[in-house]
């Protein structure tokens, strides 16, 4: 077949390819506000933002306060929670509007990466755009957005219980997990859908990467366990705790199980533990696929082989530095652009037959 030939061939391909570019762009953009939203999130729970926030009101929640009447009511709200009694009493109507601020700006830009999200969506949808398959899926994700806001609340909701000062670890994490799996599915769905070329490699280092996507999500999981239970305020020495590898108290809660995710010190340790598999594994996994891969293929190892030292660095130096806001949000961003390297490793990169 002559050139010219080939040509005409793959044009239907590449036009149908470039009419959805648009539709990927957009599934980027609502990528990049989740991990906004997810940064925020973590800023408003070291700070201790979350709870400054009594009310679920959807809609009308757009709206900040607007008079000092409207301030010292939701001000007088706040001071029925067990978090102002324990732990901010006393500390005022600025005190309170400094907390109040950042969950509200949380609260919004989850609105907005809504609207974000259904707006456009309705839009490519009248164009035909978007093919009954993709939508069925957009859908879908749709839901489960819906279902996070609403999980979002439930996790809340437990920082009012009668002696809480925070929301609850195990809702915390069902949070975040709920976001790691709305932004993995969105990323995924916008690599599809812009369609770049990818390399071929065998199926067992294909399965390198599969592993290396899982194991960066269980460490971000267990990140969420030590952010819920605080557990990097204690054992602030690296790499020993306590003088020793595992520390002493590691399996001082029975049933022992309970340990995995209740116990401050094996929450920590496990979590440096699933850090330290993760960078190995990163590591190895780039420089094994490096030579037969190329392009794309290549960028994505190196983002991967990059963002793990710099994520270790960071862990490592938000426990030493005892957990200052700043540090331990950019830790948590990073790791969520860690696993976009490692998917977007993994979706460059076919098994061969």
């Amino acid at each position: 077949m002559n050139s010219a030939a080939m040509t005409h061939v793959r044009s239907p391909r590449a036009a149908v390819s470039r009419s959805r570019r648009p539709v990927a762009i957009w599934l980027f953009s609502v990528c990049f506000m989740i991990l906004v939203m997810i940064s925020l999130g973590g800023a408003t729970r070291l700070t201790g933002s979350g709870l400054s926030i009594m009310e679920w009101a959807p809609i009308m929640g757009v709206v900040p306060p607007l008079s000092a009447a409207e301030w010292n009511r939701l001000y007088a709200l706040y001071q029925q929670i067990p978090q102002y009694a324990l732990i901010n009493h006393g500390f005022g109507l600025a005190g309170f509007k400094s907390i109040f601020w950042l969950e509200w700006t949380h609260r919004l830009w989850g609105r907005l990466t809504g609207l974000v999200f259904i707006v456009p969506l309705i839009v490519f949808a009248i164009r035909g755009q978007i093919g009954a398959r993709l939508g069925g899926r957009l859908f879908l994700l749709l839901l489960l957005g819906g279902l996070q806001g609403a999980v979002g609340w439930f996790m809340v909701a437990s920082g009012f219980d009668k002696g809480s000062t925070a929301v609850s670890a195990y809702r915390l994490v069902m949070h975040l997990v709920l976001a790691i799996t709305l932004y993995s599915a969105i990323l995924w769905t916008a690599l599809e859908t812009w369609g770049p070329a990818r390399v071929t490699i065998s199926h067992n280092k294909r399965r390198l990467l599969g592993a290396l996507c899982g194991t960066i999500a269980l460490t971000v999981v267990a990140g969420g366990f030590v952010a819920g239970l605080k557990a990097g305020w204690i054992y602030n020495t690296f790499p020993l705790m306590g003088g020793s590898l595992v520390p002493s108290d590691y399996g001082a809660l029975q049933p022992f199980l309970r340990n995995v995710t209740e116990n401050l010190a094996a929450v920590q340790f496990d979590h440096r533990l699933l850090a330290t598999v993760t960078a190995i594994l990163a590591l190895g996994t780039a420089a094994a696929l490096w030579r037969s891969s190329a392009g794309s293929g290549r960028r994505a190892l190196a983002a991967i082989a990059v963002l793990v030292c710099v994520q270790y660095t960071l862990g490592v130096a938000t426990l030493l530095l005892v957990v200052p806001v700043p540090l331990a949000t950019l830790h948590q961003s990073v790791a969520i652009l860690l696993l976009s390297a490692a998917l977007t490793a993994l979706y460059l990169h076919r098994g061969s037959p």
